[in-house]
């Protein structure tokens, strides 16, 4: 190393030390994987019954051992959603509280909120619709690219939006098909709110899929501007 190396000033390092999310994207990545084949086994199942429904004679006129295998399938599909969807919950909400914590060392200056938002804007009712997304997108420009000289600064946040999007998308509908369910009482409105359940479910399996190529993205986005901005690099 020449002595004008030497001499030269580095760069001070934020406060704290960053910590790896490889492994707990690993487990939110699997996590949510199982849950979009919950969501495929709800599906499945709510389209017997929808078929069912859509016979000549009639749903009351089918076998009772087919409607009972039907029913009973359709509770284990929700029984096995809301089973899996407790750890993925905590799995995803782990990984990004530490990536925001990494992604603000990186950027601190990008943050309005302190890295506890990232736990706390899940848990508040009405402003969880809102502050994990904003939180999100704060993430995604810290960890985009420096634009080159002369280029203006862009960010695209798609990822961002598709994910959130669907996650809301299919909250909202889930909640209006769960409603339109339970008070379904003509075979016409049991069909018509299995097929909005359905519906909900594909949403959801959706947001899945989306969860994991944004969390896949945005840690990827971080671990390579990190090592080229690291300060330790010759």
């Amino acid at each position: 190393m020449s002595a004008s190396n030497e001499l030269r000033p580095r760069r001070m390092l934020p406060n704290g030390t960053p910590r790896s999310v490889r492994g707990l994207l690993a487990a939110a990545s699997v996590s949510l994987a199982i849950v979009a084949l919950s969501d495929l086994l709800a599906v499945f199942a709510g389209a017997r019954i929808y078929l069912l429904i859509d016979e000549d004679q009639g749903f009351a006129a089918a076998p009772q051992q087919r409607l009972d295998a039907a029913y009973s399938l359709y509770q284990t599909a929700g029984n096995v959603q809301g089973i899996v969807f407790l750890p993925c919950a905590v799995l995803f909400v782990a990984w990004f509280f530490w990536t925001r914590r990494n992604t603000g060392l990186l950027a601190p200056d990008r943050f309005r909120m302190g890295p506890g938002w990232a736990i706390g804007g899940w848990l508040i009712p009405l402003a969880n619709f809102w502050l994990p997304y904003r939180i999100a997108v704060d993430m995604w420009g810290a960890a985009s690219p420096l634009p080159a000289d002369g280029e203006p600064y862009r960010a695209g946040i798609w990822p961002v939006n598709l994910w959130w999007g669907l996650l809301v998308s299919s909250s909202l509908y889930g909640l209006y098909a769960s409603s339109r369910y339970e008070s379904a009482e003509t075979l016409t409105e049991i069909r018509a709110a299995v097929m909005q359940y359905m519906a909900a479910d594909l949403l959801d399996l959706a947001a899945a899929v989306a969860a994991v190529y944004f969390a896949v993205r945005l840690t990827s986005m971080h671990w390579l501007k990190a090592t080229a901005s690291s300060p330790y690099r010759e």
